[in-house]
């Protein structure tokens, strides 16, 4: 049994990328095959795929969640990260302790929320003034990226930003994260996949803080993962089940493409529309149905992607990858350089 501490490495700080690359497509990509590892670039993506494709490409929107805001004079931060009804958020709020219940968090002009539940962790609700389509164009004229800790910035930010951590898939706002292998596709790599015969379907996974909060228990099966929403259409489920009939490989962009697809498939046995939550938490052990091959970002020591990726690629051989990453420079995280990772194939005794 995997504990905490096996999926923690040591990172140069300098190797934390603080900005994408330009163009995006130019960012290294390292194939981490059953065979070895072989080094190239994001936008040789095509001369690796096959007619018979089908990428997976998340179409979520990164909303500004990062609000700031005064609490009786005071300063307070907030992260949203689920919309729970028209009016009212869930958040993560620092420092949490000026948020007690019935508190009025003030924005700017006419614009507040009402603290209405404590709960762990530092995360709270916010029931809001404005609903719906109000409260969204509010969100978005007073708040920020929600960029991650490890990408520094000042106190208001770097105006890129705002183009910088959205994919370009993004098309249907709700995400407080950016589903960062997205941020890897250009307009022209695109165009190169479908040129080489592959297709591309989108599903939505609004990406939540959650995903990105620290697992402290050392027993990783007793981490809780936040509930995101997400959505497969007709089309996209009909789609993979057609791809899969006909033995072609199912790539998801990004492990929320990929936590999606499967998350369908454990709930029904079967690859189908859908739309509704899902928490579900990949470690190793976990049985891929669906997903052939995954496209990703090098992740945080000790997060539940990193887990993820050592489920579907191998621990000792994600272990090995991310060493040989490390001495060859790679650059990580969010921002960073990419690895095309294939499923590893289990011994049935492996699994026993």
């Amino acid at each position: 049994m995997y504990k905490l501490n096996d999926f923690d490495y040591s990172l140069p700080p300098d190797l934390i990328a603080q900005k994408p690359l330009n163009p995006r497509d130019s960012a290294r990509l390292l194939h981490i095959k059953r065979s070895g590892f072989s080094e190239c670039l994001m936008r040789d993506l095509p001369s690796l795929l096959r007619p018979s494709d089908l990428l997976i490409a998340n179409d979520t929107k990164v909303i500004p969640a990062q609000l700031y805001g005064k609490i009786k004079g005071k300063n307070v931060g907030f992260t949203l990260h689920k919309q729970s009804s028209k009016d009212t958020w869930l958040a993560f709020a620092k420092p949490a302790r000026r948020c007690v219940l019935g508190a009025v968090a003030k924005f700017g002009e006419r614009f507040d929320a009402c603290v209405t539940q404590r709960l762990d962790n530092g995360e709270i609700e916010l029931q809001f003034n404005r609903s719906r389509d109000e409260l969204t164009q509010m969100i978005k004229k007073v708040g920020q990226m929600p960029l991650p800790p490890y990408i520094k910035r000042g106190r208001f930010g770097h105006e890129a930003d705002s183009s910088n951590y959205q994919t370009l898939f993004a098309n249907k706002l709700g995400a407080v994260a950016a589903p960062t292998a997205g941020l890897h596709f250009t307009t022209r790599l695109k165009q190169a996949v479908i040129d080489c015969g592959a297709n591309i379907e989108t599903i939505t996974l609004h990406v939540g803080a959650g995903t990105f909060l620290p697992v402290k228990s050392e027993i990783i099966s007793e981490h809780k993962m936040h509930s995101e929403w997400g959505e497969v259409s007709l089309k996209t489920a009909r789609k993979i089940n057609e791809t899969k009939q006909k033995n072609g490989r199912i790539i998801c962009i990004g492990t929320t493409s990929l936590r999606i697809i499967e998350s369908v498939w454990s709930k029904f046995g079967k690859m189908q529309a859908f739309k509704g939550d899902t928490d579900l938490f990949i470690t190793p052990g976990f049985s891929f149905n669906v997903a052939d091959l995954l496209l990703t970002n090098f992740h945080l020591p000790k997060s539940t992607l990193l887990m993820l990726v050592c489920a579907f690629a191998g621990f000792e051989e994600i272990k090995e990858a991310y060493q040989y990453a490390i001495e060859k420079q790679y650059r990580f995280f969010s921002y960073g350089d990419g690895c095309l990772l294939e499923k590893k194939r289990y011994k049935l005794n492996q699994l026993c």
